[in-house]
């Protein structure tokens, strides 16, 4: 059974594309889940399962990262993944009641299937090998964790057990060490930018699906709806696609992957749930044009996007290894979540201009402050 571990850059392959298509169903299934919950509880169980379904979204970009996703045996276990995951997602909706087990057995399917592979990848290389055994105890664990709270546990419960499950995992995964694993930085740099893509194709399905008929208000609303999606698009294509994998090209060994680690398996998760967290909002006000907005999706509407432009910040304290705050995104994160109180006061039409007009100001920002920065950032690309 043939896993080998390949020893120079690659571009992301058709069959990662086709293996991500399974990632487009499960964020909208998080979308779904949160409409039947409206709750800031809901939200509560949805950002659960989001940091459920990224652990092995970002596994398996890191094994594709490794091994030739084209070699047969490869494409054959990423198939019989894609069909446990498609599995999980069916039992997003569900995952804390009555569809809690097959979500489990099929999320520790996927995340074994994956230690295997990477085991079989590390049999000629011992560093490798040695990071999967170290790695492996928490994930799994993990995933039990999930399953266990699938057999009918009491709500809370069975939250604390996915609480429990998600520290194993992203904490363990940190505790693990970097030392022994590989990254190639163009590879992975345009992995992670393809699903946050994926992402904000949601976005575009739940403006979509919550038109229940379509007037004026409604094409403002849609309007304005893409507006904001482009804009989450803009901020990261913008700049960071660029700046972050060069980032990981300057610099070599264990110090790229704890970045790659720390920067996309880590930093990414708040991003996706800030897309994810539009969406849902998207889906009330396209539908509900002139009604008030509850807190719940006022909050998801501001919130998301404030969540999204903080964790640049976030990423900025990393890179730098000291507080440092975007200024003009954290500014803007603040004005969205000041934003919020006001957005539950007037029509939902008009909540989502406020959000808008605080996008379309802090682009109009870095047009101009960024402006040395990107022409920078372009000519190392087209020098490259």
């Amino acid at each position: 059974m043939p896993a080998t571990a390949v020893e120079q850059e690659h571009r992301v392959t058709p069959r990662e594309l086709f293996f991500d298509l399974v990632f487009v169903f499960a964020f909208t299934q998080v979308t779904t889940l949160l409409t039947h919950d409206p709750t800031f509880s809901g939200i509560g169980r949805g950002v659960l399962v989001l940091g459920a379904l990224w652990w092995p979204w970002t596994g398996y970009a890191w094994l594709t990262n490794t091994v030739d996703p084209e070699e047969g045996f490869i494409g054959a276990a990423l198939l019989v993944a894609l069909i446990a995951m498609f599995l999980a997602a069916l039992a997003v909706p569900r995952a804390f009641g009555d569809d809690g087990v097959l979500f489990g057995a099929a999320f520790l399917v996927v995340v074994a299937m994956h230690l295997a592979l990477y085991a079989l990848a590390g049999r000629g290389n011992r560093e490798l090998l040695v990071a999967v055994l170290r790695l492996a105890p928490w994930t799994l664990l993990g995933a039990t964790l999930i399953l266990i709270a699938g057999f009918g546990f009491a709500d809370g419960a069975r939250t604390w057990l996915w609480i429990a499950a998600l520290g194993c995992t992203y904490i363990g995964a940190g505790m693990s060490g970097s030392t022994g694993w590989r990254v190639f930085p163009s590879h992975l740099a345009e992995r992670y930018g393809l699903v946050l893509i994926i992402a904000l194709g949601e976005a575009f399905v739940a403006i979509g699906i919550g038109v229940s008929k379509i007037g004026l208000g409604e094409v403002a609303a849609a309007i304005l709806g893409l507006l904001v999606a482009t804009s989450f698009w803009l901020a990261y294509f913008d700049f960071f696609s660029i700046r972050g994998e060069r980032m990981l090209t300057n610099v070599r060994g264990p110090d790229r992957v704890a970045l790659a680690r720390d920067l996309y398996a880590y930093a990414h998760l708040p991003m996706i749930v800030g897309i994810v967290l539009f969406a849902f909002a998207m889906k009330i006000v396209v539908g509900h044009v002139g009604e008030e907005l509850d807190w719940v999706p006022a909050f998801a509407l501001c919130a998301g996007s404030a969540l999204y432009l903080l964790t640049y910040s976030a990423i900025r304290t990393r890179v730098e290894r000291r507080l440092s705050l975007s200024r003009g995104r954290f500014t803007a994160a603040i004005a969205l979540l000041l934003v919020l109180p006001l957005a539950t006061q007037v029509p939902a039409i008009a909540a989502l201009a406020l959000v808008t007009g605080v996008w379309l100001a802090l682009h109009a920002y870095e047009l101009v402050w960024w402006r040395e920065a990107r022409t920078e950032s372009r000519s190392m690309l087209a020098s490259s």
